[in-house]
């Protein structure tokens, strides 16, 4: 449930959808790596568009796309294809769908490879959400940069630090919350109590 008298960040403040997703998912530290890949395929759909259009339309893709699930989605072929670009509850791109496809292939490679992708991506902050100043507002970062960079390596497309840096704000590597946001205390609460339980397990 939202509140809403709550201050959140500005973008949530148009829709009450957005402000559910706000309050409820965006930011929050994701570790597990389908969840991370399926959220970074989003993200490349939503290249050129409104995030609100994919939001709209998430329930849609998980339909399409078999709930994201790598195996599956590595194994469509050209009449997979025909299915998606004739689906209207989707964006219908086929340099994004063929993306999504592509993608799926080079996860599954990274783990045939024994490369973790929920450990490949937090190691680039760290292991711990890399927080900002609550005010700047940035489309990239170092981070982001670096990222997709390794990302491109690894054969991913619509990949690029520009999408990379939304995504890593959508799944809580980077904290972006805005100084007033009710969600920003909330997050540096857990991120506090995260670095204390880890200090305790390792002393």
């Amino acid at each position: 449930m939202t509140e809403p008298g709550r201050q959140r960040c500005r973008w949530a403040q148009t829709d009450p959808m957005l402000a559910a997703y706000h309050d409820i998912e965006w930011g929050i530290a994701e570790y597990d790596g389908r969840a991370l890949w399926e959220k970074l395929m989003l993200d490349g759909f939503q290249a050129g568009l409104a995030w609100i259009t994919i939001l709209r339309k998430r329930d849609a893709f998980r339909a399409a796309f078999a709930n994201f699930d790598p195996v599956k989605v590595a194994r469509f072929g050209d009449d997979d294809v025909a299915r998606l670009l004739n689906d209207a509850g989707i964006v219908r791109s086929r340099a994004k769908i063929e993306a999504t496809i592509g993608n799926a292939r080079a996860f599954l490679a990274m783990q045939a490879a024994g490369e973790d992708f929920s450990w490949f991506v937090w190691s680039f902050v760290g292991g711990t959400p890399s927080v900002s100043d609550g005010r700047t507002a940035r489309t990239r970062s170092p981070e982001s940069d670096a990222l997709s960079t390794a990302l491109k390596a690894r054969g991913f497309k619509f990949a690029g630090p520009v999408i990379t840096y939304a995504w890593m704000q959508a799944c809580g590597l980077i904290d972006d919350h805005e100084a007033q946001c009710f969600r920003r205390r909330v997050a540096q609460q857990a991120i506090k109590l995260e670095s204390q339980t880890a200090r305790k397990t390792r002393g």
